[in-house]
């Protein structure tokens, strides 16, 4: 019931906080005193990041902590099912093997008593009784209706005023609503009641924290030599797998040298591109090729380290020494495609796209140091995946703190930038339209202004169709803002959005003023709810 009121037909914010509280207030409450979950740093990380972000909701709004939000709940809930878990991604998929297993166990107990499953038996065998008796009723309702015109006028008005009750019966039920409140229903049942789900526990307890020496396996590298002679075939020794690491680590460093020498040389030190230089290109394309020879490479040196070569004594030192250099070698390349990244911004402006740029190197380059304790401690792929899942997580909560759309509107509305996607920053939330009100006169100094068309191509903004398309983006959203929102769907910065656009549009009506001829948006005629 509760899930129904604050979210029924309502937006997110306040009322995200609110349920969020209830669950873990009731969750916590029905944990005994000296539960092992309490003991776990998993578990009081998830909660306090389930806090902080809630927090976040009410102050931003923003999708990302909207989803941070939903994923520290989950955690906070997978944990409490299993309290030695570890791993992020298996607190998650615990949680949702609770919810597949909490409804059903819920409706198993709606089972009615042995008396009422006794009456409800002898009323189905009165009613098959009835069946023939039924039948013959409407067989000859339907041959006096062929037969008599005025029983006919008579059963079909009576037929008449039952379907209309039935309709306006069925008017005050909302399949949607009915529908939802099943959806609130199944949720709140999986978040109070805990099934035990062992099955990601039992197999994270395989897994150690660092690799340990298989003697029955001597070699691990999985390829084959056959052996004509003897049909049979034998795997590589030890000493052939580190010869070919050594290999690839060597020549792949050279080669590594060589794009890391020319990019410290081209674009570490006062990179200008050239007049017909292609940056979007070089950004994009340039990106995503780096970033995946990044990941290529850490697959490659776990591949390497993942069995026995990590004790292989006679060449241990120089492996180790050359995957270091090349782990090394792919951080200068993360810095550097942070730099491609950090000059597309510089010249083209500020977008999602490139603040998400920013939080994968920033997981990379935490990636690629616990890489080296995998080579110096001999640490185990779960122990990287239990740490990259840790970093992930914290770069989540780091993302929805940030009230990016007010940032972005803000660094990218400069008269030095050439072009401006105007239909960009429009279908931003609203959060972010008095900082565009407030510096519209940006628009009429910028060249080119374009804007995004559904069919995707591309349209010419001229300055006199920007003020008017801001002026019916800010009247729009003040309408909707002052007809949807509630107290339950309440943030800080949308309120406060739209009390600043309020008052500009006040003043803008009291000003007859030509610096203020442009702000004309209608304002609502009463408070929001």
């Amino acid at each position: 019931m509760l899930f129904d009121f604050l979210f029924w037909q309502e937006q997110t914010g306040l009322n995200l906080l609110l349920y969020t509280l209830f669950v873990v207030g009731a969750v916590l409450a029905t944990l005994p005193r000296h539960a092992p979950v309490w003991r776990s740093g998993y578990f009081q990380l998830a909660l306090v990041g389930t806090l902080l972000s809630g927090g976040l909701v009410v102050l931003y709004g923003s999708f990302v902590a909207k989803l941070a939000c939903v994923a520290s709940l989950a955690m906070v809930l997978g944990y409490v099912n299993q309290p030695d878990l570890k791993l992020v991604a298996y607190a998650l998929l615990t949680s949702l093997g609770n919810l597949g297993r909490a409804v059903p166990a819920v409706v198993n107990q709606l089972e009615p008593p042995r008396q009422a499953s006794l009456r409800l038996k002898r009323t189905w065998f009165y009613v098959r009784l009835f069946l023939v008796p039924l039948g013959l009723l409407v067989l000859f309702h339907v041959l006096f209706s062929l037969a008599n015109p005025r029983y006919e006028a008579l059963t079909a008005s009576f037929l008449t005023l039952l379907g209309d009750w039935f309709a306006r019966v069925f008017e005050q039920i909302s399949v949607p609503h009915v529908l939802f409140f099943l959806l609130g229903l199944a949720l709140t049942t999986s978040a109070l009641i805990i099934v035990p789900v062992h099955f990601f526990a039992d197999h994270e307890s395989r897994f150690g924290e660092f690799v340990r020496r298989q003697r029955n396996r001597v070699a691990s590298f999985a390829v084959r030599q056959p052996d004509f002679s003897t049909k049979r075939f034998q795997l590589l020794d030890l000493r052939k797998e580190y010869l070919a690491a050594l290999a690839v680590f060597g020549l792949v460093n050279l080669l590594l040298l060589v794009e890391n020498l020319v990019d410290v040389n081209w674009i570490w030190f006062g990179f200008e591109p050239e007049k017909g230089f292609n940056l979007t290109q070089f950004v994009h394309e340039g990106t995503y090729v780096l970033i995946f020879s990044i990941l290529v490479a850490m697959g490659i040196v776990l591949w390497f380290f993942r069995r026995n070569l990590n004790f292989y004594a006679p060449g241990l030192r120089w492996l180790r020494l050359g995957a270091t250099v090349w782990v090394v070698q792919n951080a200068v390349l993360a810095v550097s495609v942070g730099l491609r990244n950090y000059y597309y911004i510089l010249h083209m402006g500020l977008a999602y796209k490139r603040i998400g740029v920013y939080g994968f190197l920033l997981l990379t380059l935490f990636g690629l140091g616990t890489i080296l304790l995998k080579i110096w401690q001999r640490r185990s792929a779960y122990s990287l995946v239990r740490l990259n899942a840790l970093a992930a997580y914290a770069v989540l909560l780091l993302l929805a703190g940030g009230n990016w759309e007010t940032w972005i509107a803000r660094y990218n509305l400069q008269t030095r930038f050439d072009t401006l996607d105007l239909g960009f920053l429009l279908n931003m939330p609203g959060r972010m339209l008095p900082e565009l009100v407030e510096k519209r006169a940006v628009l009429a100094q910028i060249p080119n202004l374009r804007r995004e068309n559904s069919d995707g191509t591309i349209d010419s903004v001229g300055a006199a169709k920007a003020q008017q398309l801001l002026d019916a983006r800010v009247a729009n959203w003040l309408h909707d803002y002052q007809a949807e929102h509630t107290w339950k769907s309440w943030t800080y910065a949308d309120a406060r959005a739209y009390e600043q656009l309020h008052r500009i549009g006040l003043a803008a009506k009291s000003d007859g003023a030509s610096q203020t001829a442009h702000v004309q948006f209608l304002l609502p005629t009463s408070a929001p709810k």
